[in-house]
């Protein structure tokens, strides 16, 4: 047994044929021409990236270069809110005060006046930050060691140490180092240019988390679940059936989530927090650039603000403009009545964001949310090849994609107009990785064949020791039983349940005289 795991190890970059990606997209160029398969035709290699696209380094600049042409906007937007008057009519016969007002409002009743102190105690994430590299960037290792921090995150995090449930808690000295901000770097995005991103100084991302996290559960009270894709993909399903309801995407939203903007809309005190642990200076290749943006995509709150600040939008517009209907959002996907949908972009293009055209659906009979695609009620989602089908598990994860799409709905047979592509794909595949049963698992293609064995990866295991320790106790901190929080086997729910020590609240004196005095 064991020498058979090993040779299943040694398959997965197992090399195939040349040319192989270009005849692939040869065969499905080639299907005859029906709705979903054309739109699969239009969009499966958009994000295509290969040494054949264009150079690392070019779409790098080009991310970059857009980045900064979305701050040079949000330092106009900045002075445009800030001078605005109050009886500017940002809709007919609504003044400019009266909507911020009723924005302000809204978003109070949601995340409420005040910061509590269980909101500031966060988690660190697998993600990279500023003092560690992603590879070596598990949760676990961010609790010893080194950790970055910007000087006004580090004056907050002392003061909330304390209540850190066994880590920092017993007057252990945290080593840390004072850094500007975040810095910047890209990912592939897409054929020709790529997306910016930035990796958090470790403390400020702690904070940010624990901020992210009680917007989340606010915003969950509200109707809106940012843990639940499938309700906008539902909605989306339901507007393209009925035309009621648009779905809307915004460029670059979370780059122009303005200072201003959350200054103006947030309660002050909530502002006063987010704005002492977000990174007011950005690094771009060791320069620094003020930020005129409130925080970037890699900041622990940014998706839960965006959230926050899009649905307090759109409510607002539905309310001065009488129009009943669902609004929910996730991040900037943003669905609403169509109602409002010859307004909406107006609106948000003054507070700084600019709508998506081609990813934006207000007529017609198709809509798009969270990556579901839907014409008339039927799914016509596409899968997308991001890179050469260069080894036998891109082949897997190709073949197990085109099944999933191609599948007839709640009948899980294929398609007949691409099985072919799909037998010719399985005739790469040896025999033994036949039968898996999940096309979202790349490991072993699914098939209706007998299951005999999968692919698997060389893991490292980690020595988390005390580190992983910290870690486990500030995922559960907030336990009142055994079952919360964590997956237990059936033995140990039996086990009776018992009271944890809830969050000191010692800390609390020593915050709103922090607040205080930077209100001032």
């Amino acid at each position: 047994m064991a020498k058979h795991r090993r040779s299943t190890q040694q398959c997965v970059n197992t090399k195939m044929p040349e040319g192989l990606t270009d005849e692939f997209k040869r065969r499905v160029l080639a299907l005859r021409s029906f709705p979903k398969g054309d739109y699969l035709k239009s969009e499966f290699f958009s994000k295509f990236v290969s040494s054949d696209t264009d150079p690392a380094e070019t779409r790098r600049l080009r991310a970059i270069t857009k980045w900064l042409a979305v701050e040079r906007d949000n330092e106009a937007t900045n002075d445009r809110l800030f001078l605005t008057p109050e009886d500017f009519q940002i809709l007919p016969r609504v003044s400019f005060g009266a909507f911020v007002s009723f924005c302000r409002d809204l978003i109070s009743d949601i995340i409420g006046e005040t910061a509590p102190v269980e909101a500031l105690i966060g988690a660190f994430s697998g993600g990279a930050s500023t003092s560690r590299s992603r590879a070596s960037s598990y949760p676990a290792s961010k609790y010893l060691g080194k950790a970055h921090v910007t000087a006004r995150c580090l004056d907050l995090f002392e003061d909330i140490s304390s209540e850190m449930p066994g880590w920092l808690a017993d007057g252990t000295v945290l080593d840390y180092e004072i850094v500007p901000g975040n810095v910047m770097f890209t990912v592939p995005k897409k054929t020709d240019i790529d997306r910016c991103a930035c990796k958090e100084p470790d403390l400020n991302m702690f904070i940010q988390k624990g901020i992210g996290s009680h917007f989340r559960d606010c915003l969950r009270r509200t109707g809106i679940n940012l843990n639940d894709q499938s309700i906008n993909r539902s909605l989306a399903r339901s507007g393209s059936l009925t035309g009621e309801l648009a779905t809307f995407d915004l460029s670059s939203a979370s780059d122009s989530v303005t200072t201003e903007l959350v200054s103006m809309l947030l309660p002050e005190c909530w502002y006063t927090l987010l704005d002492s642990v977000r990174s007011p200076v950005t690094i771009i290749d060791g320069e620094e650039h003020r930020n005129h943006m409130f925080s970037s995509m890699g900041n622990g709150f940014t998706f839960e603000l965006e959230s926050l600040l899009f649905y307090t939008l759109t409510r607002a517009i539905c309310f001065f403009t009488g129009t009943r209907g669902i609004v929910s959002v996730y991040g900037d996907d943003i669905i609403c009545p169509t109602g409002i949908s010859n307004v909406l972009p107006f609106v948000f293009g003054y507070f700084g964001f600019t709508v998506n055209l081609d990813k934006s659906f207000v007529s017609g009979d198709i809509r798009e949310s969270c990556g579901g695609h839907y014409q008339n009620g039927r799914d016509i989602t596409p899968f997308y090849v991001k890179a050469p089908i260069a080894t036998l598990v891109d082949v897997i994860d190709v073949a197990n994609k085109l099944r999933r799409w191609a599948e007839i709905e709640d009948y899980s047979i294929l398609d007949p107009e691409v099985e072919d592509i799909w037998l010719w794909l399985k005739s790469f595949v040896p025999s033994n990785l036949w039968g898996g049963g999940d096309t979202t698992f790349k490991y072993q293609l699914v098939s209706r064949d007998v299951s005999s064995c999968r692919l698997v990866e060389k893991t490292r295991r980690l020595d988390n020791g005390t580190g992983g320790y910290y870690h486990w106790l500030n995922a559960t901190w907030d336990r009142t039983c055994l079952r919360d929080g964590v997956s237990t086997s059936t033995r140990t729910l039996s086990v009776p349940e018992y009271r944890i020590r809830p969050v000191r609240l010692s800390a609390v004196p020593r915050l709103l005289a922090w607040f205080h005095s930077e209100l001032r």
